[in-house]
């Protein structure tokens, strides 16, 4: 609240790399880093839970899911002008509603006498939905054009740009001085066989993976499981875990040759010693980083004007 995010950011205590915009397209694994992230709230201290602005829809349905599974005492809900699509979320509201993955209290007394069919998926806390009772706080500004969802969107993805660039700023030396380009700063080389390998967002064969990691923006991250690989790597993981992320980096570079990972982070060594698992999602470095570097001669790494648009 005191600003843009980029102008403050801080190390969270707790921290999961989704690596999408969007869940969209796997509300299942939102609602799962949601549970992992919340589990470690010792509730010593007040918790404001920040939702997203997807509320039409399933994204309605997911914010039931959401109060349900977090339970909170209050809620805040701003509503645009002129905009009535969206129900007051109170208490029965949520207690009799179905969710996109839970069911409320009367669909759930079907369930108890074997009418229909529930999908199996399901958490704990759905076995016995007991009745919410949080206090809903209802703000309905009056002024025209509050909260206009297509400047929502154009705003998103500036803020979401200089929140990378104001990450990137931590490679930056503390003094006041001219701005380093990436290409002029020493990258770590972490071995192919130290770290696991996963894309979350889509399919990547194992034989374009290095395409796909090569100069993209990385969750650094930390698995339980200790990677092991019979051969110098890459070590490609199957399912996208639900784990801690300590961080962020650039693979500027792949060494083939010598099984290297060439990574750019502002991560603290101490923290890097944790890391053991690089994960790739679809946020995508922005253009500025690539186009705008200074010294270079000829082509600019990472940059072409030669691009099908029909692929």
């Amino acid at each position: 609240l005191p600003g843009p995010p980029f102008t403050h950011q801080q190390m969270p205590s707790k921290m999961v790399y989704y690596g999408q915009i969007s869940c969209e397209q796997d509300t299942e694994r939102y609602l799962d880093v949601v549970k992992y992230v919340f589990s470690y709230y010792k509730k010593e201290v007040p918790l404001i839970i920040n939702t997203m602005g997807w509320v039409k829809g399933e994204g309605l349905l997911l914010l039931i899911d959401i109060i349900r599974l977090l339970s909170p005492s209050h809620i805040v809900q701003m509503d645009m002008c002129d905009w009535k699509v969206m129900p007051p979320l109170t208490s029965e509201h949520i207690h009799f509603s179905a969710g996109l993955h839970t069911k409320g209290k009367q669909q759930s007394k079907c369930k108890q006498l074997g009418v229909g069919s529930m999908e199996n998926w399901k958490y704990p806390e759905e076995e016995d939905v007991s009745a919410p009772q949080h206090k809903l706080l209802y703000v309905h500004p009056e002024f025209p054009r509050a909260g206009v969802a297509g400047e929502v969107r154009v705003h998103s993805s500036i803020l979401r740009d200089m929140s990378i660039l104001g990450y990137l700023g931590h490679l930056q030396s503390p003094d006041i001085g001219a701005v380093l380009p990436l290409h002029s700063l020493v990258p770590y080389q972490v071995p192919f066989n130290a770290v696991a390998l996963r894309v979350i967002h889509t399919d990547v064969a194992p034989s374009n993976i290095m395409y796909a990691v090569n100069a993209s923006w990385v969750g650094l991250c930390c698995i339980s499981e200790e990677v092991r690989c019979q051969s110098e790597g890459p070590v490609l993981l199957t399912q996208t875990p639900i784990c801690d992320c300590l961080g962020f980096g650039i693979v500027r570079g792949v060494d083939m040759e010598k099984k290297l990972y060439h990574i750019l982070t502002p991560v603290p060594p101490v923290n890097l010693r944790l890391v053991n698992c690089l994960l790739l999602g679809n946020i995508a470095i922005p253009n500025c980083v690539l186009v705008g570097q200074q010294g270079i001669e000829g082509e600019i790494p990472y940059v072409t004007s030669d691009y099908n648009y029909s692929i």
